[in-house]
């Protein structure tokens, strides 16, 4: 971790510096972190309990909810605490480690997603395959790849930041440490490192964009010869995939796959794939989703039946 730098901490900017609209967003984004964690648990909760949720999607989707969560608290509680107080500031370290879970989970997250795309495609491409092909150990295997890869990319992206100089000035314009604001605080030519870390990032992200495109567009290609019951199924399972693919790969691709030139418009972006995602994915998967939804009922109806068996 050591390096020819001087600085120790840096200054974080923040959303806004506006007193009276970070009281508002302190409030604001405490309510949307609350419902990070309770939505995305109660998705893990409810796919362990079920013996229904049984499938790969659930299994699948059981660690996106828990990649959610931890995603958004590399972020999330520093940002809340930050509204509450003038100085932001987060020691070299802190920023490194911020930047490197940043990294790690949405790498992780963005390989998930494809996973997820490809088990849609053999369930609905390949139906008489999908048992033998997506089995327990494969379903293990393609999470355990997930998390290595995004470690891998982590990896590589924290090292090359860390080993440029920082000598001043330490003021970050964003509201957690990222690779282009850094870049941009050095005190070297980082044009080189630059090209890497865009050339990285976008390789991941449109190569895995390419590959649920192409998923996609076969998945409903081949939905023409299916009945109009397998057709609805297929797509009310594919369309909750879809939106989130969206929601996530659009602002990502928008920050990642080009030179950082304006942070205030980057980081207004970050909001949507660090805490807006996360949020909506437990809505988006739970109400499109029959299944989810029954088992969550009989979740509750459970648990409401053992306090009255209580009382």
């Amino acid at each position: 971790m050591e390096n020819a730098s001087s600085v120790k901490e840096f200054i974080l900017l923040g959303l806004s510096e506006d007193q009276g609209l970070q009281k508002t967003c302190f409030v604001m984004f405490l309510l949307f972190y609350v419902i990070i964690v309770a939505g995305n648990l109660l998705i893990i909760i409810t796919v362990i309990s079920s013996q229904r949720l049984n499938s790969p999607m659930y299994f699948f989707l059981c660690y996106l909810s828990f990649v959610d969560i931890c995603y958004s608290s590399v972020t999330a509680p520093k940002m809340i605490a930050d509204f509450l107080v003038e100085n932001k500031t987060i020691s070299f370290v802190g920023c490194i480690a911020q930047l490197f879970g940043v990294h790690f989970f949405g790498c992780t997250e963005i390989f998930l997603l494809t996973v997820m795309a490809y088990d849609r495609y053999i369930a609905i491409c390949r139906p008489l395959h999908y048992t033998t092909l997506m089995t327990r150990r494969a379903c293990g295997r393609l999470v355990m790849g997930s998390w290595v890869g995004g470690f891998v990319h982590s990896i590589a992206q924290t090292l090359l930041t860390t080993q440029l100089p920082f000598c001043g000035p330490n003021t970050i314009d964003h509201y957690f440490c990222d690779v282009h604001p850094l870049l941009q605080l050095a005190c070297t030519n980082t044009y080189p490192v630059g090209i890497i870390v865009v050339a990285n990032s976008g390789m991941i992200t449109l190569s895995c964009f390419l590959i649920l495109v192409t998923s996609y567009v076969v998945i409903l290609v081949s939905l023409k010869s299916q009945t109009a019951e397998g057709r609805h199924k297929a797509l009310s399972t594919c369309g909750s995939h879809i939106t989130v693919v969206i929601l996530f790969f659009g602002p990502c691709t928008f920050t990642y796959i080009r030179p950082s030139s304006n942070l205030s418009e980057d980081k207004s972006v970050a909001v949507f794939y660090t805490v807006i995602t996360p949020m909506l994915n437990p809505l988006i998967y739970t109400l499109r989703n029959e299944e989810v939804k029954s088992a969550m009922r009989k979740l509750w109806s459970r648990k409401l039946g053992s306090e009255k068996g209580k009382v």
